[in-house]
């Protein structure tokens, strides 16, 4: 196992752990206003201090964890759902009108700045964290489908699949039975990277105030929060800024890390 891959399977196993232990336990309760300790830096009773209301940051952070883990996890389900079958069907029909009509889509999306697009979507439909996993799911599908497009086309012409072709199998046994199974290890990394880029957009649109409504806490709405009173209480910025940036440096290590594993072209080369 390389350095990558432990490493981002330690940073994300932490951020699950805390996440799945909230459902269960948390240090306070994390909706519980506190306001005669409001704004007290990282003790022995509050491992990572309080907010402005007198709120636990720990629990705030364990509970924020959830709420990012599953708008992402959700969020990239929506990408490979629709999006993996809509890239076999544009290689199964390369070069005709389905494949124009999904693949001038995707570029369509493309042209627009995805987090701008999300925010439109998420101040038409209302704030919300399903209206967040619609908007970023959104994004995932042309994603998805380009990359298993990418990957597809070049098995299509390999010689078990003309073989399979000759047996009489139909474009879309042969996509479902050969392709995809081919294609599980490229989407297993794009996946870990889309899983980063989705708690990135969920603090975005909550840090606008249009992702998880309050009470229920989310890494984004700390830090808008948090704002105006870093000079006086940095903690309250550090604390979510830093759970966002070692759940994102974790899946992105763990992406690295399971391509250097699975990916038998590098394999070859580092022998």
């Amino acid at each position: 196992m390389n350095k990558s891959l432990f490493t981002g399977i330690l940073l994300s196993a932490l951020i699950m752990l805390a996440a799945i232990v909230s459902f269960a336990w948390t240090p306070f309760d994390h909706t519980s206003l506190n306001i005669p300790t409001k704004l007290q830096a990282p003790n022995g009773t509050h491992w990572l201090g309080t907010d402005h209301f007198g709120r636990d940051m720990f629990s705030m952070i364990m509970v924020g964890a959830r709420t990012s883990i599953t708008v992402a996890f959700v969020a990239v389900g929506i990408g490979l759902g629709l999006g993996v079958p809509l890239g076999l069907w544009a290689t199964a029909r390369q070069g005709g009108w389905t494949d124009e009509i999904i693949m001038r889509g995707n570029d369509l999306i493309f042209a627009f700045p995805s987090l701008v697009i999300a925010i439109l979507i998420t101040a038409v439909f209302g704030p919300g964290a399903v209206n967040a996993i619609i908007a970023i799911g959104i994004f995932n599908i042309p994603v998805f489908a380009r990359v298993t497009r990418g990957g597809a086309l070049q098995l299509w012409t390999r010689e078990f699949i003309l073989a399979a072709r000759v047996a009489g199998k139909g474009a879309i046994r042969i996509s479902i039975e050969h392709i995809l199974p081919n294609l599980a290890n490229l989407l297993i990394v794009q996946a870990t990277i889309q899983f980063s880029l989705g708690i990135l957009a969920e603090a975005a649109l909550s840090y606008v105030g249009l992702g998880a409504q309050p009470p229920t806490p989310s890494w984004g709405r700390m830090l808008a929060d948090a704002q105006t009173l870093v000079s006086i209480a940095p903690h309250m910025a550090l604390v979510p800024g830093f759970s966002i940036i070692l759940t994102v440096l974790g899946l992105n290590l763990l992406g690295d890390g399971l391509r250097d594993l699975l990916d038998p072209k590098l394999q070859e080369v580092q022998k």
